[in-house]
Formats: structure tokens, C-alpha cells, sequence
């Protein structure tokens, strides 16, 4: 497979702060899975998918307000239903590693939420299998 890297910038607003001052992590897992859900939905070229799996949570590192955090996301394999995608979230302020997820899986599912193959195997750079 050929080598596919999606880098997302996420910039650390009041509103996203826990009662200790530095960043809440359902904050930072909301933005993965969100953006994560985006890059399955134009590498498999369906809307209708799932977040089937994310691996172990451990926050390396705090994120204050006003950082600017680097998501960067890669394509680990595509399953025959699912594609599984890694990240890792770097504070480009500090150069810290805050947050490292080896698997977060996405399943493609028919109008009844039935797993469904997807029929993709090679990563794509743009949205335009989403139009196919």
C-alpha cells in the first residue's frame, strides 16, 4: 500500500479546557474521531460507516490554551469491510507527543447496519470516490 499521511490542526480554545486549565481529553477523542470518520468516509467512498474500535487512550502530554496540536493520520491496512487508520497528536508549540492511537477502526454497514464490503484496497488523496 502505498504510504498515505493526513495532518489536521486543531487549535486549543477556552472552551476546550477541563477544570484543571489544560485540554479535555473527550475534547481531543471527539476531534479524532471526527476527523478520522472524515478520511473513512473519502478513502472507502461511503458516508455509511461506523467507529467499530479505538485502541488504548494514554495522554503523554497536557495541551494548554492557545496550543496548536498536529493530528496526523495514517492508514494502517483496508480490511475487506473496515479500514483501520493510526494517529498521533503532537503539540507543535512544545514538539510534545500528547495522545498516540495505534487502531481506530471503521466498518462500512448497509442501510440496516450490516457490515458491507467497501471494495477499496489503495488509499486515495482526494474525495472523489465519494462521487463514484
Amino acid at each position: 500500500m502505498s504510504e498515505y499521511r493526513h495532518i489536521v490542526r486543531k487549535w486549543v480554545k477556552p472552551e476546550d479546557l477541563n477544570q484543571h486549565g489544560s485540554l479535555f481529553g473527550g475534547r481531543l477523542l471527539a476531534w479524532i474521531d471526527e476527523d478520522a470518520a472524515i478520511i473513512a468516509m473519502a478513502q472507502l467512498g461511503t458516508k455509511q460507516i461506523v467507529t467499530r474500535f479505538i485502541s488504548e487512550v494514554n495522554f503523554m502530554a497536557r495541551a494548554e490554551r492557545g496550543d496548536l496540536l498536529e493530528l496526523e493520520f495514517s492508514i494502517a491496512r483496508f480490511g475487506t469491510t473496515s479500514i483501520v487508520l493510526s494517529c498521533n497528536v503532537e503539540n507543535a508549540i512544545t514538539g510534545d507527543a500528547v495522545l498516540q492511537l495505534e487502531r481506530i477502526v471503521f466498518v462500512s454497514v448497509d442501510e440496516s447496519g450490516e457490515p458491507v464490503a467497501h471494495g477499496q484496497s489503495e488509499p486515495t488523496r482526494g474525495t472523489e470516490r465519494l462521487r463514484e
